[in-house]
């Protein structure tokens, strides 16, 4: 059955730089050998990501690109995709956009960031996955 996991931002680490959970996140994903799609909201986020993939953990390499950047996609890891490049998904989904990801999956995960006011379209899209039929499960972080 497919999984949504929610990650809740708590920690003061990721309170300060919520897209080194998502590094982190990616790097236990590239670890278990799970090919990872990750949704940016925007390319200014992707490219930040992209950065900080490089930068955060400096044991850690996590072969990454941002998609459609070259004829590579399909043989990098960890792939970011912006809104506007239809990405083909991957067993593994990040999704730091505002609305649910539908397309198949084992895993998508959501990061929840500790604003209480961007939380409430997250209780939606918790619902909606449910609906869907999807295994949801909440990690504070």
């Amino acid at each position: 059955m497919p999984r949504a996991d929610f990650y809740l931002i708590a920690k003061p680490r990721f309170l300060d730089q919520p897209l080194r959970l998502v590094c982190e996140l990616a790097r236990k994903a590239y670890d278990a050998n799970l090919w990872t799609l990750i949704l940016a909201r925007d390319a200014e986020q992707a490219e930040a990501l992209d950065e900080l993939l490089w930068s955060f953990d400096e044991d850690a390499y996590i072969p990454h690109q941002i998609a459609g950047t070259d004829d590579e996609d399909e043989l990098t890891p960890v792939l970011i995709a912006l809104p506007d490049f239809d990405a083909p998904s991957r067993p593994l989904v990040i999704n730091l956009r505002d609305d649910a990801y539908l397309g198949a999956c084992e895993r998508v995960l959501e990061v929840v960031p500790a604003d209480p006011a961007a939380r409430e379209p997250l209780r939606e899209r918790w619902k909606q996955y449910k609906a869907l039929g999807l295994d949801v499960n909440k990690h504070d972080m």
